[in-house]
């Protein structure tokens, strides 16, 4: 059977239900497969297929600790009549290009696809793996993932999760989500610093051995659902094919001709699952990678340094507001021909000074893969205003900063403009301040959610109805601690003496 490894030791094995089980390696890296270039997916199979067939076929060919009658089922579990629309992620025209629209779920935002699917994939790995502790589910976010996370494992028998997300770091719909969440099995909590503090934070907990003990002799054990779970990543891949298959059957591309795909992203989780769409044989030409003013990974494709030496920035695309971003070491992976002692080693140095420099090869590696660029608030509220005054399409801060950089990439490009699918990551009305600001910001209120109706009002768009009962929803979740009291949080929340 296919086995994944720690991308930091080759010798640490894992079947596809241990890693998703584990989330992370024991030795700190991330679960990859070395053998994923070998999945070669008929296209021609897949193409009338629905989205939830699709996923069947990709999840078991990845995940090949399931057989397809079991990820059916997880499948169908998982998204059947939870979407707003059958298909997902619907693709819309917006002028020449199309927009992927990751936010149909029920957290308003991309990563329900595969928040959706990871609890169900969690509890079958559990009982293949004939594990009988309560697993524990760490969690650091930049907005999103919290959300989705908690909604996604809320209630789900021998799970419990604990999410922690940067104090004054999101926007006041996705802290209103997360502090509202229900479920007995659930917590959250901010942590005063960025995203960067609360994601080491969690890594460290998930590396304290004391701490790994403690929660032993409790019968838990610890797992995540950042995308640093391969669980949380793979669902992702889907959404890439479908959109893929999408533009074929639109007439757009002949199947087997290439695209170009926009994402915008921060911790390069969303970017790594187009990656690996073309990886298994997905005809995509470029990945281009859309950075806001935290634009540590567009110098990093430019320069094939990364330098997280620099100013942070809080921006009006705050779930990219990152510096340190986790995924790319699964690449990194990859272009140094799965070199784990190479590997290591920049992430030693990433750790101890902050920078490392990957050397001219996988450098052009990088660069004939991808095309990095960023933007600041200013253009991406320009970029909102035109969209919404050109196209009627309204769009949130992270799918701006994706269409503006792509309209550099084509700018720049010297292979010609031919069919774009740009990842659109959030609903706009998940920072409805933002979007009002760019659109009419002499409406701009200090109230989120009377600036939610006046956008309402203003574009005739209606918010999502999970969005607009925030207002009247208790609030459960007001700690904020320092970013070394994580631990003793974890703790105090279980119940469980220091």
């Amino acid at each position: 059977m296919m086995e994944y490894q720690s991308t930091r030791n080759p010798d640490l094995h894992a079947t596809a239900a241990q890693a998703v089980l584990q989330g992370l390696a024991p030795d700190g890296g991330l679960y990859t497969m070395p053998s994923l270039a070998e999945i070669k997916l008929d296209w021609q199979a897949l193409l009338p297929l629905d989205t939830l067939s699709m996923a069947r076929e990709i999840l078991s060919a990845l995940l090949p600790s399931f057989d397809k009658k079991e990820m059916d089922a997880l499948v169908h579990a998982a998204y059947a009549n939870k979407f707003e629309t059958p298909d997902l992620t619907p693709t819309v025209a917006v002028g020449d290009d199309a927009v992927l629209e990751l936010f149909r779920g029920p957290t308003s935002a991309f990563k329900d696809v595969a928040l959706s699917m990871l609890p169900r994939l969690m509890t079958a790995a559990r009982e293949k793996c004939g594990v009988s502790d309560e697993i524990l589910i760490l969690t650091a976010t930049s907005g999103d993932t919290g959300k989705a996370a908690m909604a996604g494992f809320q209630d789900v028998p021998g799970t419990k999760i604990i999410v922690f997300y940067p104090y004054g770091g999101v926007s006041a719909v996705q802290q209103a989500q997360m502090a509202t969440q229900e479920g007995a099995n659930v917590a959250v909590c901010a942590i005063e610093g960025n995203f960067d503090d609360a994601q080491s934070s969690v890594k460290q907990i998930f590396t304290d051995p004391k701490l790994k003990e403690k929660l032993g002799e409790q019968g838990m054990l610890f797992s995540s659902a950042n995308s640093i779970n391969w669980g949380r990543l793979l669902p992702q891949i889907v959404y890439y094919v479908y959109a893929y298959l999408e533009l074929v059957r639109q007439g757009k591309r002949i199947l087997g001709e290439s695209m170009d795909v926009v994402v915008p992203t921060g911790n390069f989780g969303n970017i790594l699952a187009a990656y690996y769409a073309r990886k298994m044989g997905l005809p995509i030409r470029k990945l281009v990678c859309a950075s806001n003013a935290n634009n540590v990974l567009t110098d990093f494709i430019r320069t094939g340094t990364y330098d997280l030496r620099r100013e942070f920035h809080a921006t009006a695309s705050p779930s990219m507001d990152i510096l340190i971003s986790s995924n790319l070491e699964r690449l990194l992976y990859d272009l140094c021909g799965e070199d784990s002692e190479t590997l290591s080693g920049w992430m030693k140095d990433l750790a101890e000074t902050g920078v490392y420099a990957v050397g001219d090869a996988v450098r052009e590696k990088v660069q004939q893969l991808f095309y990095g660029g960023f933007c600041g608030d200013g253009s991406t509220f320009e970029t909102i205003r035109e969209l919404w005054d050109t196209e009627g399409y309204l769009c949130d801060t992270h799918t701006a900063v994706a269409v503006d950089v792509y309209r550099q990439y084509r700018g720049q490009s010297q292979e010609g403009a031919g069919p774009t699918v740009i990842a659109s990551t959030a609903n706009p009305y998940k920072f409805s301040g933002s979007v009002l600001e760019a659109l009419q910001a002499g409406l701009l209120t200090g109230d989120d959610f009377q600036n939610l109706e006046a956008l309402e009002r203003f574009t005739g768009v209606q918010a999502p109805a999970q969005l607009r009962a925030l207002r009247e929803k208790p609030e459960r979740f007001t700690q904020v601690i320092p970013r070394e009291g994580a631990a003793a949080y974890v703790l105090e929340a279980l119940g469980i003496p220091s």
